[in-house]
């Protein structure tokens, strides 16, 4: 109580257990370590847990698109070897071209 923190609002942990008020401190070993827990005023910082998924939950359900096969096995590497090696046109500065990039 000289901090100006009420002994109730303290809460003791030994080990990720809360000790209770009927634990004494005098029955653990001499180097046990304990976890002094001092709630702060002020509540929550970022918002409550009432707006947790709004924006997943007020966008329209939309269905999936039917989409073309990818290729597998050997048709795959080769359209990947042809993407790598044959395709790839040299930029002005010499500078590569990342798989992303829109620029011509």
């Amino acid at each position: 109580e000289t901090d100006g923190l009420p002994l109730e609002s303290l809460q003791l942990y030994k080990e990720n257990t809360c000790l209770r008020d009927e634990d004494s401190l005098g029955s653990f070993a001499p180097n046990s370590t304990l976890d002094v827990i001092v709630p702060t005023l002020g509540g929550k910082v970022h918002g409550s847990l009432a707006r947790a998924g709004k924006v997943r939950g007020q966008t329209p359900k939309v269905d999936k698109q039917e989409k073309k096969k990818k290729p597998v096995g050997r048709a795959k590497r080769r359209i990947q070897y042809r993407k790598h090696f044959i395709s790839v046109v040299q930029q002005p500065a010499g500078r590569r071209r990342g798989p992303n990039s829109n620029a011509k």
